[in-house]
């Protein structure tokens, strides 16, 4: 059996960390929790401006589908805004989102044609607008 020396620190192995590496430690370890941290909300804003903007064309494309099906006589394809003025149309149960459309005549050779602007607005983290374009023929 061989004995170790002491004072021969070549042959001591070490024991443990010392108090500095383990505060260094504790420093990174912090600074990359914080770093994801940041993350969880910044996803969560994101995440509801994305599902706004979806359900905001959804009402767009739905206001397309409903004044395709019109004549070209019916008031609602009648060139100016709808609703009249600034008035909008509230939808969704607590109405954040508001609607209007805009129905301009062509000019000729295209005066067969009338363009049809649908814009949905809301402001839940910012506002912000969508809108969807068709053309209604005679």
């Amino acid at each position: 059996m061989t004995r170790r020396d002491p004072l021969n620190h070549s042959l001591r192995s070490e024991h443990g960390a010392t108090l500095i590496e383990l505060l260094m430690a504790l420093v990174v370890l912090a600074i990359g929790v914080l770093a994801v941290a940041q993350m969880f909300p910044a996803s969560s804003r994101g995440q509801t401006r994305d599902r706004m903007r979806s359900v905001g064309n959804n009402y767009a494309q739905s206001k397309i589908e409903e004044l395709e099906t019109l004549t070209w006589a019916d008031a609602g394809l009648s060139v100016g805004r709808h609703p009249a003025g600034t008035a909008t149309e509230a939808l969704g149960t607590t109405g954040a989102w508001q609607r209007f459309y805009n129905v301009d005549a062509m000019a000729a050779p295209m005066d067969n044609l009338r363009r049809v602007s649908v814009v949905v607005a809301w402001t839940a983290v910012k506002p912000e607008t969508v809108t969807a374009i068709t053309y209604v023929r005679r």
